[in-house]
């Protein structure tokens, strides 16, 4: 509880102190690329060609769990992209999400072109479950890195809205659950009323009784199967039903979805 007091004492920052100067670089509010990696520098490259083509309406900056909008089956739980379709075809959306990626190499790639030469009316970011796995950053260095995304993002395209949304639920130990509690208690405080920040609390779509709900998840279909982390095709067009409201007021066109 005292951690978490710590947190909230400066809950409360104006845009421009978003990535406040401190006393110590944190890793998490970093940029660190990974160009070593031949599939992500092909899949940058790539996403950058997308971006030059245009138009972007739409942007959607995360990890795997954005990715994923990309997969199309077999399996009925990992049919994203008609989902995808159906809430995004039309929108002149990217997906800008990279597995793997923490709050530092999301940073990175928005400080190197994935913000640059487009204007688009909405972005959204969903980072930071990936500080909690094997880097194992704690609750203030991943809000610092969300708050520097978010900085970096607005400084890039300050025209552009942020939708804003939590660390999902997952299994993966107490630790990450206790962690991922104080940063989704803090971003909701943090950035109420916020001009260009909206935050949409996405969670309860994934528990049940206080706990994560397997069934919301598709590692557990895996084989092996995994601890649950990423949403099905189905909680995943669960989370664009619940952000549709605030998203098509943002854009100004027709609701989407169901």
């Amino acid at each position: 509880m005292r951690r978490l007091a710590a947190l909230l004492l400066g809950v409360i920052l104006p845009v421009a102190s978003f990535a406040a100067p401190r006393p110590h670089p944190i890793l998490a509010a970093t940029p660190i690329s990974r160009l070593d990696l031949p599939w992500w520098r092909q899949r940058f490259d790539a996403k950058q060609a997308i971006l030059r083509a245009g138009p972007v309406d739409l942007a959607f900056y995360g990890d795997s769990i954005t990715q994923n909008w990309e997969r199309d089956g077999p399996a009925d739980w990992a049919r994203f992209r008609p989902e995808w379709e159906r809430f995004y075809g039309d929108r002149h959306a990217v997906n800008l999400g990279f597995k793997g990626d923490t709050t530092a190499n999301l940073l990175w790639r928005i400080e190197h072109g994935e913000a640059d030469g487009i204007s688009p009316k909405v972005a959204i970011l969903l980072i930071g479950a990936n500080n909690l796995g094997h880097v194992h950053w704690n609750a203030e260095e991943t809000l610092a890195g969300i708050d520097a995304d978010i900085a970096a993002l607005h400084r890039h395209l300050p025209n552009t809205k942020i939708v804003l949304l939590p660390i999902l639920p997952s299994e993966r130990s107490d630790w990450v659950t206790q962690t991922t509690n104080e940063v989704n208690h803090v971003l909701a405080t943090r950035y109420q009323g916020n001009p260009f920040v909206t935050y949409v609390d996405v969670t309860g779509i994934f528990l049940k009784g206080g706990r994560a709900d397997r069934s919301q998840f598709l590692d557990p279909y895996l084989s092996p199967p995994d601890p649950p982390l990423h949403p099905t095709a189905q909680a995943q067009a669960r989370i664009s039903a619940a952000i549709e409201p605030v998203l098509s007021a943002l854009l100004g066109d027709r609701k989407h979805g169901p």
